[in-house]
C-alpha cells in the first residue's frame, strides 16, 4: 500500500495527511492487491480542491472535488470514490486479477449498473498538423476535443479543453 499526498500551492500539514491516511481504509477494504492512492491537496484563489487517484493492477480511478474547506472537500472526494468503485465494481472485478477485489463488500450500491451504449460511430481521415491548428480546428468546429495526426510525433494525439479555459495535449507512448 503507497499512500503519497502531496500540495500544490500548499504545504501539506501533518494533519492534513493524518485526515487523509485516516480516509484511506475507505478505500483499501475494497482490494487484497496493492493498490497506489495519490491525494493531490490544492489551493487556487478562495478555492481549495482534491484530487485523488487510484491505481491498482493496471486500472485507474480519479476523482475530483473542490470546496471552500480543505477538510470537507477531503471528505467528499472519499465518499465520491467510494461510489465510483461501487458503480464499477463488476468491470473493475473484471479487469482485476481474480480474488484481489473485494466484490461482496461493493455489492449494497444504490446505483444501479451503468450500461453504455455507443449511439453514433464516426470514421475520419486524421490530417497532418501541429498543436495550434488542431486546436484552431477544434474550435471552429465547436467540440470539447479534437482527434489528429500531429506532425511533430507522427502520432495520433488528442487536443481537448479544460476547465478554466486552458488546452491539454493527449499523446500515445510507444
Amino acid at each position: 500500500m503507497a499512500t503519497i499526498v502531496r500540495g500544490k500551492n500548499l504545504e501539506v500539514t501533518q494533519a492534513l495527511k493524518e485526515y487523509v491516511l485516516k480516509h484511506e481504509k475507505k478505500i483499501t477494504k475494497y482490494f487484497d492487491s496493492e493498490i497506489n492512492l495519490q491525494a493531490m491537496l490544492a489551493v487556487e484563489k478562495e478555492r481549495k480542491s482534491v484530487e485523488l487517484t487510484l491505481k491498482v493492477d493496471g486500472v485507474v480511478l480519479r476523482v475530483v472535488e473542490g470546496n471552500e474547506d480543505m477538510y470537507a472537500a477531503i471528505d467528499v472526494v472519499f465518499d465520491k470514490m467510494v461510489r465510483q468503485i461501487h458503480k464499477y465494481k463488476t468491470r473493475i472485478a473484471r479487469r482485476i486479477k481474480s480474488g484481489s477485489f473485494q466484490t461482496q463488500l461493493a455489492t449494497e450500491s444504490p446505483e444501479s449498473e451503468e450500461v453504455f451504449e455507443v449511439v453514433r460511430r464516426k470514421k475520419f481521415a486524421p490530417r497532418p498538423m501541429d498543436v495550434e491548428e488542431a486546436i484552431l480546428q477544434m474550435n471552429l468546429v465547436g467540440h470539447d476535443f479534437f482527434v489528429f495526426l500531429n506532425s511533430e510525433t507522427e502520432a495520433i494525439s488528442v487536443v481537448y479543453k479544460r476547465k478554466h479555459g486552458t488546452y491539454g495535449l493527449i499523446e500515445p507512448e510507444m
